[in-house]
């Protein structure tokens, strides 16, 4: 059935009923799906209302929910049709509800994280790739016999994710042991989010790891409360420092330095 008849948009209106705090303090650095840092954690803080801890009732029992979570600092004022996803090295166009872009017509995003433990109001997920204090709107189980399709076609995005071989410095390695101390999930967090190549698509493109003028570029992440810091090396990625955040906004850290300086 079809109709020429033009249809009216209806507003709704949401409220969250909760945030999820997680590890990653800015975009920089989040996988760009969830389950791809298994180490990556996260705790969704439900308001404290009594129908929300009713409500939780029986999700104990599932391995695995579904976040609704809003885009919060997507920093668009509007969405545009096509985008350059960093899954195709940001070289081909993409229409926008073709790929999972968080610069949507509602800056709407869905996730699937493995559940951990819950406590009360907070529930402990792991595999997050959300930014920390994202708003979350629902929360659903995942349910396999509904969920999972094996034999789903991925598009343009059913080639596996590439990962790039990482080295580091006695310095990093000394650092990362210790912070593990403290934090036992670090050492594979950081081998987890920079293997992925966290760096923007712009950045990939200008810069490949297996191209000779790349050699030497640094770049620069922040895991936690520290700053990690590697170079392409011998057309992989080499972490030579680990060193506690200092504060300077995103675009600073991962500005590519030549290790020889300028040219």
């Amino acid at each position: 059935m079809s109709s020429k008849k033009s249809i009216t948009p209806v507003p709704f209106i949401f409220e969250q009923i909760g945030v999820i705090e997680t590890d990653f303090h800015d975009k920089f650095g989040i996988p760009r799906q969830p389950g791809l840092a298994k180490s990556a954690r996260g705790v969704i803080k439900l308001n404290h209302h009594p129908f929300l801890l009713q409500a939780l009732k029986g999700l104990d029992s599932f391995s695995h929910l579904w976040i609704v979570f809003v885009f919060h600092q997507h920093d668009s004022k509007a969405w545009k049709p096509s985008i350059r996803p960093p899954r195709l090295g940001g070289a081909k166009k993409v229409g926008v509800l073709a790929s999972r872009s968080p610069h949507r017509p509602n800056p709407i995003g869905l996730s699937c994280v493995k559940i951990e433990k819950i406590d009360g109001y907070d529930i402990h997920v792991s595999g997050v790739d959300l930014l920390n204090n994202t708003p979350v709107l629902d929360i659903k189980p995942y349910v396999p016999y509904a969920d999972s399709i094996p034999e789903a076609d991925g598009g343009w995005a059913r080639e596996g994710i590439t990962r790039v071989p990482l080295k580091y410095s006695e310095q990093a390695l000394e650092m990362i042991d210790k912070v593990r101390q403290k934090n036992p999930d670090f050492p594979k967090l950081v081998e987890e989010v920079i293997e992925l190549d966290p760096r923007p698509a712009s950045q990939r493109k200008k810069f490949p790891v297996d191209a000779e003028h790349s050699q030497g570029t640094r770049f620069g992440a922040q895991i936690l409360e520290w700053d990690v810091r590697w170079e392409i090396k011998d057309r992989i990625f080499y972490i030579f420092e680990v060193v506690v955040f200092d504060g300077k906004p995103p675009q600073k850290r991962m500005a590519p330095k030549r290790q020889d300086g300028p040219k």
